[in-house]
């Protein structure tokens, strides 16, 4: 009768699971699950069956994220019954709904509390676990402290699984409660000493979220965090480098030292400069030089350990922990380590297209500041014809930003690849512009060759029917020449003779402003005045934007011609006493607004005209008429321009006024990098890649990298020793680098042995203990009337010495610091005198 009844449940069993099998098949042929009525699914949620509990909960829970939580309230009582149920899937599906409208219904919720704390007690880790979970997640402030002695008791649980729950739940607790902070403090401390890496990930995070300003809390677990970096998970791993940024910027100071370079021998090996050659006959004082000498970063041991825990997470599958590694490296670490981050970086630019666009983000930003070990990599910055605008542009960049590192053969293909799609009118204009400026952006270098050719590139441009590209060329054109405007003069006169050929506004308005503020460099071949004689007679179809080019060049023209040809100065008219006072009586009375009859009438008439000219000079002719061409403009703009010129010329002492602001040399423009505006964002941060659009200091809760803490203001470096570890190591090169003050190297002179052996200039005779007993053994420490008596002694040698030293210059008092021990004896006790 057993195996009979056995096998009876082995069908019911099969019969079951193929039911089961059989109705998922066919949820998942129809697609969305179908929605039950409410009475249906109240049916199914107070059925005896597990099954058709298990079913109404996932109908119930899909329900919840699909609409709105109104809709799968008043399921609440009917799914809170069956939290006491053994079967752990529908445990956790009634967890997933009670963590969705716990809030909605407190009181209801308040029931299923001393279910969720007997699972505390549960032989099962997971459900423990999840019960602490659970608990901690429903945000009802009733239950704070009640959470609280739950995480004290996943604090002491056996298993790393309840012990990170209980981490994770207490910045939820401090939520509910802040009042609940002392304790959790102590409870987070307990999980940050965790043997487990499991666990301390997690107690990482619920620092960064709790108090990440308490770093008196990590000094005795940093050497644990740091060796258990590699073995955590990923997000313990972004927590603890973030963590680690901030606690070593405030407990490390930057510290450097002074180093000689290495100069190149004539067989190209590298040699120190601290180093002579058998045949160098030069003296060691003749070598040295300021430049010789160059600073580097001298590491704590304790960061040292840090720089070399990272290394291996550089070969990670997320990209997040490589680019925290890569700010690591290059907040924290010097550029060595950084050289090593390169690679995981550019292997990021392999992956899909929104991980790679963020990639290309963080690429540029340690590009900025460290671009040369990115020229090995040129290859995968080309532009390919897949790549989405924002991809290209970034490119285009990390191109231009490598180019004045590059070797002239890497140089020589950056410049095609960008002339190619300068060149391509079937691309996106886009792409044609960003090519352009890119080009503009190489010309930079000091290399003039480089200069010419980038130039050379952008001067092809001008015949082209595409306008933008004229007008974006040109403007590129007009920043190289007021780089070294006497190297380009010729430049002027070719771009004077596409004039004709220049269709766009904006490119005619550039090439007139480059001949009215470069051609008058040479007065001799001055073509300045030809150009304006032509741009006047098509002088009405010019647009606006090449009108007042027209005349701003027209007025330089004119100011040249008065330099070159100042009108005379009218003679001075001699003036009798009784004229000088009744002028001044005149100007008195025009001031106070009367007249007076009685005065000459030969002062009140007004002067003769000058004569004018028959046969005025050709430029003042061409500036009259431009300014009876512009009189009857439609342009407001353009006729208060003129007038502005006009009042400015036309009285002969405002000449030299007009030439400081018609000819006044212009400022150097310099085109920076387009990602030079995010260059204050910190790696990796999303502020970083949304840029001044998220605000003017990055996104809201962005905080930067904090500066290096300074010298003599860092936390003792023993607090990071364990408390059984009582023997100290030996000084380490980063203590060594340390300064010293004159303080403690007095204590440590007074707290150290006896000096041995006889000093070369001993103090007043008696600077050292003298030996008891006669002979050798310990030296006996004189007493202080025994000090007193020889400094007396001393002082009456040294009575005539004192005048002569009276009478000194200030460059030998200065010189006193440097003077021999018996000297400073000798004054130390005129001073106790």
């Amino acid at each position: 009768m057993e195996s009979i009844s056995r096998i009876t449940n082995f069908i019911d069993t099969a019969r079951d699971l193929t039911l089961e099998a059989a109705r998922d098949a066919s949820n998942a042929r129809r697609g969305p699950t179908r929605v039950l009525p409410s009475g249906q699914l109240k049916k199914l949620l107070d059925s005896r069956s597990e099954r058709d509990v298990l079913e109404g909960l996932r109908r119930v829970v899909t329900m919840s994220y699909r609409q709105p939580p109104s809709q799968t309230l008043p399921f609440f009582t009917h799914v809170i019954k069956n939290i006491a149920s053994p079967s752990l899937p529908i445990k956790k599906l009634v967890y997933i709904y009670l963590l969705q409208h716990a809030e909605h219904e407190p009181d209801t919720a308040l029931l299923s509390i001393n279910t969720i704390q007997k699972s505390l007690t549960d032989k099962n880790p997971q459900l423990r676990a999840l019960a602490l979970r659970v608990m901690s997640g429903i945000r009802v402030p009733v239950i704070s402290q009640i959470v609280s002695l739950g995480i004290k008791r996943g604090v002491g649980d056996m298993s790393p699984h309840v012990r990170r729950a209980a981490a994770l739940a207490i910045p939820k607790c401090y939520r509910l409660d802040p009042s609940t902070e002392p304790q959790l403090l102590d409870y987070l401390s307990t999980l940050l000493g965790d043997k487990q890496y499991f666990v301390t990930g997690a107690a990482v995070a619920a620092f960064l979220d709790l108090c990440p300003d308490r770093l008196d809390l990590i000094h005795t677990h940093y050497r644990s965090l740091v060796r258990k970096l590699v073995d955590m998970d990923e997000w313990g791993q972004l927590a603890t480098l973030r963590l680690m940024m901030v606690y070593v910027r405030k407990c490390f100071p930057r510290r450097t030292k002074k180093v000689r370079r290495a100069k190149l021998t004539n067989n190209g090996n590298t040699k120190s400069r601290g180093t002579k050659g058998f045949y160098d006959t030069e003296s060691e004082s003749e070598e040295v030089d300021v430049d010789d000498w160059e600073e580097t970063v001298v590491l704590d041991s304790d960061l040292e350990l840090l720089l070399k825990s990272c290394l291996p997470l550089l070969q990670s599958k997320n990209s997040a922990v490589v680019i925290a590694v890569a700010r690591t490296y290059l907040y924290l670490g010097t550029p060595d380590y950084l050289s090593l981050a390169i690679g995981p970086l550019i292997s990021l630019l392999r992956t899909s297209g929104d991980i790679q666009h963020i990639a290309l983000y963080n690429v540029v930003q340690v590009c900025l500041s460290h671009p040369k070990p990115f020229v090995n990599y040129y290859t995968h910055f080309l532009v390919r014809s897949t790549d989405a605008p924002h991809i290209w542009r970034l490119k285009l960049e990390l191109l231009t930003l490598i180019f004045p590192h590059a070797q002239p053969r890497l140089q020589s293909l950056i410049l095609a690849e960008l002339s190619h799609f300068s060149h391509s009118g079937s691309l996106d204009p886009g792409l044609v512009k960003e090519a352009v400026r890119a080009i503009g952006r190489c010309s930079q270098t000091t290399n003039p060759k480089t200069s010419a050719r980038c130039l050379k590139l952008l001067l092809a441009h001008i015949g082209s029917a595409d306008a933008h590209l004229v007008a974006e060329s040109l403007e590129v054109i007009r920043h190289l020449i007021q780089r070294d405007p006497d190297s380009h003069r010729t430049t002027v006169i070719r771009l004077a003779k596409h004039l004709d050929a220049a269709t766009s506004p904006q490119a005619r308005a550039s090439i007139i402003w480059l001949v009215g503020e470069f051609a008058g460099l040479d007065p001799e071949n001055n073509i300045a005045a030809d150009v304006l004689r032509i741009l006047i007679k098509g002088f009405a179809d010019e647009a606006e934007a090449a009108k007042l080019q027209i005349v701003l060049l027209a007025a330089k023209v004119y100011v040249h011609h008065l330099n070159a040809n100042p009108p005379p100065s009218p003679p001075k008219a001699s003036i009798s006493p009784s004229q000088s006072r009744t002028s001044i009586l005149d100007d008195l009375q025009e001031e106070g607004g009367f007249r007076d009859s009685h005065l000459d009438s030969s002062l009140q008439s007004p002067p003769a005209p000058l004569p004018e000219k028959e046969n005025p000079h050709p430029i003042e002719a061409l500036w009259n008429y431009t300014l009876l061409l512009t009189r009857y403009d439609t342009s407001y703009d353009l006729r208060d321009r003129a007038r502005v010129y006009k009042s400015l010329l036309s009285t002969p002492s405002s000449t030299q006024l007009a030439s400081l602001l018609l000819l006044a040399p212009k400022p150097v423009p310099q085109t920076p990098s387009p990602s030079e505006t995010r260059k204050n964002y910190a790696l990796g941060s999303a502020s970083l890649v949304i840029g001044d659009e998220g605000g003017v200091g990055g996104l809201k809760g962005y905080d930067g990298i904090p500066p290096w803490v300074k010298e003599g203001k860092q936390p003792d470096p023993a607090l990071r020793n364990d408390v059984s570890a009582s023997s100290s190591s030996a000084q380490s090169a980063y203590d060594a680098g340390r300064t010293v003050s004159a303080a403690e190297r007095l204590d440590s002179a007074a707290g150290g042995s006896a000096r041995s052996g006889s000093p070369a200039t001993p103090l007043n005779g008696d600077g050292y203990a003298v030996p008891s007993n006669g002979g050798g053994g310990k030296e006996k420490e004189k007493t202080l009337d025994e000090w007193l008596a020889s400094e007396s002694e001393s002082e009456e040698e040294e009575t005539d010495d004192d005048e002569e030293e009276d009478d000194e210059d200030e460059d030998e008092e200065d010189s006193s610091e440097y003077e021999t021990d018996s000297e400073d004896e000798g004054e130390s006790g005129r001073l106790m005198k």
